[in-house]
């Protein structure tokens, strides 16, 4: 018997009994679904987080001040300006592989353009902040050390604020006022989208550290020296954990905080937490991919199953076709191809509905369903493999039996 002849009865036998072929591929269906499913999800997050790190800029570590106490009530982390433009200076100086460090102050700012407002949050930074930290331009340009130093009323705007003040108009050149004070729009910013925490990044103007302080979050908000946090952006020679650990030091020093003491001051690694988080999806990935691979297993070992009670069921017919001639080689031809074609046809029906999964959980998760061919390949090759794994046995015991015994059976 050719494999063709194989092949056409092999479709007929499973033809015969649809609807036991269906059930039996059942497991292989919800197998290779939730491989395509949770791989393509895992993915998808993993790349969303890649791309907030990236967002973030390489190597960044954040310096930020102490928390204030007082009548027993602590306030959080950042509540007091510990951190000073000089503390600033002495890390860009004094630590090696630091490429850039820039002061930051935080507040809020209500901005006016014709008969518009908005309120938004506003930065003064140094003029390294947005290049250190992955901004990139859209139209205009950035902040740079002449506005810092002259303290100039410039600023450099997100795409949210330039849509909501501005509408179809070009910002770039146009005058605002933040809080009363007019500031002139030198640059519009590319859209990041959602930081991590859900926090809408283009709803951000950035202005000179100097102008923040002195002209546009008020007298009392800090005083001349104190930033709220600094910036530093290591470079390529060391690792960021050894920074780190130098500018805990150095500020130590400069606080004369005693061995022992309570630092004033935190440093955060924000993209240690980002890349924890990326690990631990794929863990994640890696374990739901376990789980589905066992329901492969599963799907198997029911096909195994299925196909010893089909070998029992037409032992006489087995028998008549090994009496008529049929060689062993045949039978056991025959009995493997309805295995693995009720495991591919499992294995397709499976990858069909594990995209569709995939792309409404990514859709409803705000994610992008990141699933390549080689993945869609690699789940159809373990289909085929365990149909042909699981259905060897069978087969086997198929075309072992003798023709007179079998036809003897009832």
């Amino acid at each position: 018997m050719s494999f063709a002849d194989s092949l056409l009865a092999a479709l007929d036998a499973l033809r015969a009994n649809l609807m036991r072929s269906m059930l039996t591929a059942l497991g292989v269906i919800i197998g290779v679904a939730s491989l395509i499913a949770m791989l393509g999800v895992g993915n998808g997050a993993t790349a969303r987080i890649d791309t907030l790190i990236s967002g973030l800029g390489s190597n960044i570590l954040t310096v930020t001040g102490g928390s204030s106490q007082g009548g027993g009530v602590r306030g959080g982390a950042g509540s007091v300006s510990t951190l000073t433009e000089d503390d600033a200076k002495a890390i860009l100086s004094d630590i090696d592989a630091v490429e850039s460090v820039s002061g930051l102050v935080n507040g809020q700012g209500q901005l006016v353009y014709a008969d518009t407002n908005w309120s938004t949050s506003i930065s003064a930074a140094g003029a390294d902040y947005l290049g250190a930290t992955g901004w990139l331009l859209a139209s205009g340009r950035l902040l740079d050390a002449h506005d810092v130093k002259g303290a100039r009323k410039v600023a450099v705007i997100g795409q949210t604020v330039a849509r909501e003040l501005f509408a179809s108009e070009d910002p770039i050149g146009k005058m605002m006022r933040i809080n009363r004070v007019p500031v002139e729009v030198i640059g519009v910013l590319q859209s990041k989208g959602q930081s991590t925490f859900g926090r809408d990044q283009d709803d951000a103007v950035f202005v000179p550290l100097s102008t923040g302080k002195r002209r546009l979050l008020g007298a009392g908000a800090i005083n001349a020296d104190a930033v709220q946090a600094i910036v530093v952006k290591g470079g390529t020679t060391r690792g960021l954990d050894l920074i780190e650990a130098d500018i805990r030091t150095l500020i130590r020093e400069r606080h004369r905080i005693p061995p022992g003491g309570t630092d004033d001051f935190d440093v955060r690694n924000f993209a240690q937490f980002l890349t924890a988080r990326t690990d631990s999806l794929r863990i994640m990935s890696t374990l739901l991919a376990v789980v589905a691979g066992i329901s492969l297993i599963v799907g198997g070992i029911g096909i195994m199953n299925i196909m010893l009670v089909s070998v029992t069921e037409r032992t006489r017919e087995i028998g008549l076709r090994l009496a008529l001639g049929a060689t062993k080689g045949a039978v056991l031809q025959q009995f493997v191809l309805e295995a693995l074609l009720l495991s591919l046809s499992g294995g397709a029906i499976g990858i069909a509905l594990g995209l569709t999964i995939g792309f409404v959980v990514a859709e409803l998760a705000d994610l992008q369903m990141a699933i390549g061919f080689g993945t869609v390949l690699l789940a159809a090759g373990f289909a085929a493999a365990t149909g042909l794994f699981f259905g060897y046995y069978p087969a086997r015991r198929a075309a072992a039996l003798k023709p007179i015994e079998a036809l003897r059976r009832d």
